[in-house]
């Protein structure tokens, strides 16, 4: 029973740590995106207001571009040194770049060199995320109980969310709180400042995570061993990852400014929306994480898959509605079932790759897809409707992604 106890403790401060860090890094990064027109304006001199929302979510997709690099590197880390050594040095390497988004003059003050070194910022950030969502959510899955993984590996994506959910929330508030042309001067980047006390907070949380041991071989290189051995596990990470990236970084990053240009809502509106999402996003990825221990995290993936591909467009076009109710249904609709692939996708992914390259093989694979898919999914969105005068369009960006991630669950053997 004492043996069991102990276990079931450990277990808990395992979860508070990987969640409580992701929560962390992910409020970093999200702030971008819901501040990337405020962005914009203080970064680039073009007056067109779209070619400057370009700019600025082009930028947003280089540091997404980083993320197969920061993949290598922090599985690497991982499976080399172990979980808590890559955990532990992504959250410095994002806290520092972040808080110095939050001070770097405008366009108008140093000219071309805000843009460039803004770019350099979030290439930094873009490598720390590429190794940490993947190796929380692997140290999560391979510490819980038999019976538990599916709903302790949940708790990778809940951490995230809770991260989003206050970077939503803050700039809820900032737009509450200042006038518009405060919050476009300098209002926005206040909450890029507190990247150094969420840094500090993050190091002492990971700090105290329990030590795991190398998985991988000395003279053996994870990247090399995977394109001789595991190529076909590649592709097959990278196409089930489709359905991580595209739907969540529509729902989460780029619907604000959707909202905003599309159903004419000011940005507050568009926010709280937004925050309430999240929220809902949070309970489906808990339920999701119960239901995977029960029926298997397998069956949970395809019925998602499937609701994503018929849903997609009627659920974007409530969102596209005049009357708010019908738009929060709509961005409800979307965030639950987002909520249901990441409650149950960590746990699929961590149980289907061997361990002694599993750190390196998922952070590669995954952030492969959500780096180059995921981060140019804003600017993809914003120019199909901005080319096709539809504002629908961007909903078959997520069909096509549902029939990928659809058909690679098939050549998967593994967790049912």
């Amino acid at each position: 029973m004492a043996t069991s106890l102990k276990k079931e403790t450990l277990n808990a401060k395992i979860i508070f740590a990987g969640a409580v860090g992701n929560a962390l890094e992910w409020f970093d990064f999200a702030i971008y995106g819901y501040f990337a027109t405020q962005i914009g304006r203080v970064f680039f001199p073009d007056e067109n207001p779209i070619n400057q929302l370009l700019a600025a979510f082009g930028i947003f997709a280089v540091g997404y571009l980083m993320r197969p690099l920061g993949g290598v590197l922090f599985g690497y880390v991982g499976d080399r040194y172990g979980r808590k050594s890559a955990l532990t040095f992504s959250v410095a390497a994002m806290a520092i770049p972040t808080f110095l988004v939050g001070v770097i003059p405008g366009y108008e003050a140093i000219g071309l060199a805000a843009p460039f070194i803004l770019i350099a910022l979030r290439m930094v950030q873009g490598l720390s995320i590429g190794g940490e969502y993947t190796t929380s959510m692997i140290f999560l899955v391979e510490n819980a109980p038999a019976n538990r993984k599916a709903f302790v590996g949940a708790f990778a994506c809940i951490g995230c969310a809770v991260g989003i959910l206050l970077g939503s929330a803050s700039g809820a508030l900032m737009a509450v709180l200042l006038p518009a042309e405060q919050l476009n001067s300098w209002g926005w980047r206040i909450p890029f400042l507190f990247g150094i006390l969420i840094g500090v907070a993050g190091l002492f949380l990971r700090r105290h995570l329990p030590t795991s041991e190398p998985t991988l071989e000395v003279s053996k290189a994870p990247l090399l061993v995977i394109l001789q051995n595991h190529r076909p596990l590649m592709y097959r990470l990278t196409a089930l990852a489709m359905l991580n990236a595209i739907p969540f970084y529509l729902v989460f990053v780029y619907s604000v400014t959707w909202l905003e240009n599309a159903d004419k809502m000011s940005a507050s509106e568009a926010l709280n929306i937004t925050t309430l999402s999240l929220v809902v996003l949070v309970i489906s990825v808990v339920i999701a994480g119960l239901l995977g221990d029960r029926i298997g995290v397998k069956k949970i993936l395809f019925g998602t898959s499937i609701c994503f591909f018929i849903g997609a467009l009627p659920l974007q076009w409530l969102m596209r509605h005049s009357d708010i109710s019908l738009v929060l249904i709509g961005q409800l609709g979307l965030s639950t079932l987002v909520g249901c692939w990441l409650g149950a996708v960590s746990t699929f992914m961590v149980e289907n790759v061997p361990k002694s390259i599993r750190c390196s093989a998922i952070s590669i694979g995954y952030n492969l897809t959500v780096g180059v898919v995921g981060g140019l999914t804003p600017l993809m969105a914003t120019w199909l409707v901005h080319h096709t005068h539809n504002a629908l369009s961007p909903a078959y960006l997520t069909m096509v992604a549902a029939l990928m991630s659809f058909v690679a669950l098939f050549f998967f053997k593994g967790t049912q």
